[in-house]
């Protein structure tokens, strides 16, 4: 792939800053810095834009806090809105589009058009070729986004660009978090979504390209792969095991190799079957828990509906007739 450059200067350029802080503001008109920017926006955004022509831009301190994700416990790291989240903006909406060049199709996280939804639908089709997806191999990357090498990742950005501006300013936010011996990257950050995506893109395209690999899904760093033979994913789980060692990557303990027909696919906040899909059995369980509580209480706070059409989301993409009817029915009508 060629060498992109010469992309620093459309990230400060205003019309880019001013679409950035449209973008980044959404859902957070209530915020503080947003209200001020929107009051003196040109002030503001000529700042950040001097800071960048200047290169004094450096990360604000980060907010650091645990958040009980459905699953388990992660650190967030939060950064201020002004100038980060703009400056973050600005970046991607040059970038993204040269980073999604890099990517195979089934990766799925943080993608537009192709999130949790999208890819359970792709799982659905290919568990249609019986005569191929007979078994799979499941995976996830132990502390995935703490374990990401800084060193390693630059060096992917630097494969697809060759602006020394563009680069400088990536290296800024990537070196901003160091959680142990040059490693690392915020949950929280909109640049290390694609960052986590980038830091595996090659790795998707040895599966793909090099083993061949006909159905290939990855959310981030949860990947499963679909195959006929048992034993060839269990050799291929040994190659994977080297690829990410030479990525300073570790596999959790939990993968798995087993027959598609025995059970469900646990993928996506789904249990995914040839012929139908049910709740994850964490997330029915935190479900059922949640409604019996609201059914108890005579009306809902508006967190409550909000917390209520969530889980209508996730519900519509699977068989949950019966659950709705017995959980969701009277909170839906009232």
């Amino acid at each position: 792939m060629k060498r992109i450059g010469n992309l620093y200067e459309k990230i400060y350029d205003l019309e880019n800053l001013r679409l950035a802080h449209k973008n980044a503001r959404k859902g957070k008109s209530f915020y503080k810095d947003v209200k001020m920017i929107n009051d003196s926006e040109d002030y503001y955004l000529k700042q950040i834009q001097e800071m960048l022509i200047n290169k004094t831009y450096k990360t604000s301190l980060y907010e650091v806090f645990k958040k009980w994700d459905r699953v388990k416990e992660r650190e967030i790291y939060k950064l201020p809105y002004y100038p980060d989240r703009i400056v973050q903006w600005a970046i991607l909406q040059i970038i993204e589009p040269y980073l999604l060049k890099t990517l195979v199709s089934n990766t799925l996280s943080s993608i537009k058009g192709r999130g949790i939804h999208q890819g359970l639908s792709k799982v659905k089709r290919a568990l249609k070729n019986k005569a191929y997806a007979q078994y799979c191999l499941k995976f996830d990357i132990r502390q995935y986004y703490p374990s990401i090498n800084h060193k390693i990742l630059k060096q992917k950005y630097r494969r697809i660009f060759k602006d020394q501006d563009l680069l400088w300013l990536i290296d800024e936010i990537i070196d901003s978090v160091e959680m142990s011996n040059d490693t690392g990257i915020p949950i929280g950050n909109y640049l290390s979504q694609w960052s986590a995506n980038i830091y595996l893109s090659n790795f998707d395209h040895w599966l793909k390209e090099v083993k061949h690999c006909k159905y290939v899904f990855r959310y981030m760093d949860d990947v499963v792969i679909l195959s006929n033979s048992k034993e060839e994913l269990h050799a291929l789980l040994k190659e994977i095991k080297g690829y990410l060692g030479e990525l300073k990557l570790e596999l959790k303990g939990n993968y798995q190799v087993f027959p598609v027909d025995v059970r469900g696919i646990d993928f996506l906040g789904y249990r995914i079957f040839r012929d139908y899909v049910l709740l994850r059995k964490s997330t029915c369980l935190n479900f059922k828990r949640k409604m019996r509580k609201f059914q108890k209480k005579r009306t809902l706070t508006y967190s409550d509906r909000c917390s209520t059409q969530s889980y209508l989301g996730w519900l519509k993409w699977c068989n949950s007739y019966r659950l709705k009817e017995k959980y969701m029915k009277e909170l839906v009508i009232t």
